[in-house]
């Protein structure tokens, strides 16, 4: 690995003068003249790769497996990220576990310094901004033996800022110690819409305050730790009954409904001080009336964000390989659009060439001032500048093994997720349940893929949790559409058994999940159910004498939820949304605040 000398003689002397700089270049008029000088040497080709925050496959940035360069030479026409950086100077580069890019800690680390590495040693090479998704719960790249920590509506449930800002101190530092210096998260959508299909328990909850709370402890938690936060997706994507990776969901709210609803998480942020921000592919026509998503919005991005809110931190499109910003532009008008709405960072294209040579033709072509393209870049380098990554670039083994995954952050992970376990339902004071009178334990339900790298399946997770205290539990999956065969083999199982626990995801009126539960509830022995991921599950299942909402199916979230049935500890979470009857959705059955203990 080069020395730091080598790095700061690689990016040049004015560059390498910033490594003496303040952490806030932005606030030091010296430390921007010295940033405002780097952009003026820079090429138009280099400042347009600035602007690009791009995938690659591969676990390393130079060799990587050959499915890997078959991948990305198909879709980037690059081998490696190395030509990636050489050829297009992106200025980001965004890890996703399906790219092979997180296999493990050393691994990453590695990765990142391999990308350093290949941008630096280019002609006035500059450091990258490496990104990915760890919000943690349901969405996450990096999985074991990293720190996995409660999701955020778990965190809403808890309640505690103090524990949202040691979760993100904690996920901060880990993702700083793995070369990872920008984390696309809090989520700091309102999820008002229980039929949300991309958003649900990726927020903290249905309450504006409490929600713009929690986002603000998370920021400082992050960026405490040396990492920028993101808060997404912005104007506000809770409301929504459409997915934006495959549609183009349109938010109806009244611009009073929205200053009241969407904007107060969006506020907190940018008072707390975030780093950067994610936009949405959404239509407010509120916002504005032109049918435009907010990615490409004008009067959204630069008039409501950037005039009405007075942020001047860094705007990061979402993923623009999404339906819901390619529905009305081709992919060569996209990135262009984006540009003049406001936005600084272009997150993943479906081609990358494409977009990188459409910014580039319309710089030339007058459309796009180069004047505009400095705005962006110097964003960008002022929060590189911020991150240390022109001092520091460079990750160690050292650093991984005294960071990630330690005892003390798993045990402070344990610690936060029982705080924020829902009891719901305890009809007849079934629990906690008694090791006495209710030792044999089946264990049966949904097991969703791990979203993030976690021993699951959360079935077995949980008959691993009660019988280490103390209980004979025993796994049966039965999955998230169980038929009438599993049903049938669940209720032979649950023979000589004196409980069942039943894990629940995502239920429905159609839903045969329910006709499993009804059938175990036929057999006269006493069912518990622990929502895995919507807490709007119970309004499905009544009968259910015992329900528990953990919000996720995360490990630490599942063996939480083992403890609180067990009695090992009290249930202490509050719901942090309302739930609806579900033969009236007009009616709550449980509002916001409800939760029961021992």
């Amino acid at each position: 690995m080069p020395s730091r000398r080598t790095v700061l003689a690689a990016t040049a002397g004015v560059t390498a003068a910033l490594a003496t700089g303040t952490e806030n270049a932005h606030g030091d008029s010296r430390d921007d003249r010295r940033l405002r000088t780097l952009v003026s040497r820079m090429s138009l080709e280099e400042k347009v790769g600035q602007l690009f925050v791009m995938r690659v496959y591969g676990h390393s940035a130079t060799a990587p497996d050959q499915a890997d360069i078959d991948a990305n030479l198909k879709e980037i026409g690059v081998r490696t990220a190395a030509e990636l950086i050489a050829k297009y100077r992106v200025g980001g580069i965004i890890y996703f576990s399906w790219a092979h890019n997180t296999r493990d800690p050393h691994q990453i680390a590695g990765l990142s310094n391999g990308i350093q590495k290949a941008s630096l040693r280019l002609p006035r090479g500059l450091p990258v901004l490496v990104s990915t998704d760890q919000e943690h719960g349901i969405v996450a790249r990096v999985g074991r033996p990293a720190t996995l920590l409660p999701g955020a509506m778990a965190l809403g449930a808890g309640g505690s800022r103090a524990d949202a800002r040691e979760a993100g101190r904690i996920g901060g530092a880990e993702l700083r110690a793995l070369g990872v210096r920008q984390d696309y998260a809090p989520v700091a959508d309102v999820n008002v819409n229980p039929a949300n299909p991309v958003i649900g328990v990726r927020s903290f909850g249905a309450d504006p305050t409490a929600v713009a709370g929690l986002v603000a402890a998370q920021v400082k938690g992050y960026q405490g730790s040396g990492v920028a936060a993101t808060a997404k997706h912005f104007p506000g994507h809770g409301d929504t009954a459409v997915d934006s990776h495959y549609g183009f969901p349109v938010i109806e709210h009244t611009r009073k409904q929205w200053t009241a609803l969407d904007a107060p998480p969006f506020r907190a942020a940018i008072r707390a001080g975030i780093d950067s921000i994610m936009t949405a592919h959404i239509m407010v026509p509120a916002l504005d009336p032109s049918g435009d998503p907010a990615t490409l919005s004008h009067p959204i991005l630069t008039g409501v964000l950037r005039g009405e809110l007075g942020y001047d931190g860094v705007v990061v499109t979402d993923s623009l390989a999404m339906e819901g910003v390619r529905t009305k532009y081709g992919d060569d008008r996209v990135p262009v659009l984006a540009l003049k709405a406001g936005a600084d960072q272009l997150l993943n294209p479906p081609s990358l060439d494409v977009a990188w040579h459409a910014v580039l033709n319309a710089v030339r072509a007058g459309e796009l001032t180069e004047a505009r393209l400095d705005e962006s870049v110097l964003r960008v380098l002022r929060l590189k500048a911020k991150l240390g990554l022109f001092e520091q670039p460079y990750v160690s083994k050292a650093g991984v093994d005294r960071v990630v995954g330690t005892g003390a952050h798993l045990r402070a992970a344990d610690r936060i997720a029982q705080r924020t376990t829902t009891l719901l339902v305890n009809k007849g004071r079934l629990l906690p349940l008694s090791r006495r009178t209710h030792k044999k334990v089946l264990v049966v339900g949904a097991d969703p893929a791990s979203p993030s790298g976690t021993t699951g399946p959360p079935t077995t997770v949980l008959a691993a949790e009660l019988t280490s205290l103390g209980f004979t539990a025993t796994a049966l999956s039965t999955g998230t559409a169980p038929t009438r065969a599993t049903i049938d083999q669940a209720v032979a199982a649950a023979a000589g058994k004196d409980a069942v626990v039943v894990a629940t995801y995502n239920v429905t009126a159609g839903s045969s999940q329910r006709a499993l539960v009804s059938a175990l509830l036929a057999t006269g022995v006493p069912v518990v159910a622990v929502a895995v991921r919507n807490p709007y599950d119970v309004a499905q299942l009544p009968d259910v004498k015992g329900y528990l909402a953990a919000y996720s199916w995360t490990d630490v979230e599942v063996r939480a939820a083992a403890r609180v049935l067990a009695g090992r500890v009290a249930p202490r979470g509050k719901l942090p949304v309302p739930v609806q009857r579900a033969d009236d959705p007009a009616r709550v059955l449980y509002p916001i605040g409800h939760g029961l203990t021992y």
